[in-house]
């Protein structure tokens, strides 16, 4: 089984943050972060999901998902991600990312559980600091699909 453990944070909602994943294989590990520099935090915990699937190279293997946002775990385990497609996400924040899950859900097909947050779980613990340092940095990233193309 493929496990990924995923966080989001940011400074202010909306403000600078970032997003921390760790993934792990067997005896494989790989962290993820990157930082940006005006989003929010339920982008920043989407985009952990999106990121830690995007870097996935195996398929027919069972993938769960460990996140402390209930924005996300609920989303998606309860199905309302699927009514809100059916209405092409009219009044409903983030699609554009939301636009960038379902491909990679249709193909890994994940189970989420959610875990709280800041209540001593290793991993989790471990990709809110990876998402703090990131949100942290002095060069950030622009949330392109936050603030628009500012080119």
């Amino acid at each position: 089984m493929i496990r990924i453990f995923t966080d989001g944070a940011s400074k202010g909602n909306p403000g600078p943050g970032g997003y921390g994943v760790v993934l792990k294989y067997n005896h494989h590990e790989k962290e993820l972060s990157e930082g940006y520099r005006l989003t929010t935090n339920n982008r920043m915990e989407l985009l952990a999901v999106i990121r830690g699937l995007q870097e996935l190279k195996l398929t027919g293997i069972p993938v769960t998902i460990y996140s402390d946002s209930k924005y996300v775990v609920d989303a998606i385990e309860k199905g309302w991600l699927w009514s809100w497609q059916k209405k092409g996400f009219k009044d409903k924040k983030n699609p554009d990312l939301w636009l960038r899950y379902i491909p990679l859900h249709l193909k890994y097909r994940p189970k989420f559980i959610w875990v709280k947050g800041h209540a001593g779980h290793p991993e989790n613990e471990r990709c809110d600091e990876l998402a703090v340092a990131a949100a942290e940095k002095k060069v950030l990233k622009v949330d392109v699909g936050y603030e628009g193309d500012t080119k």
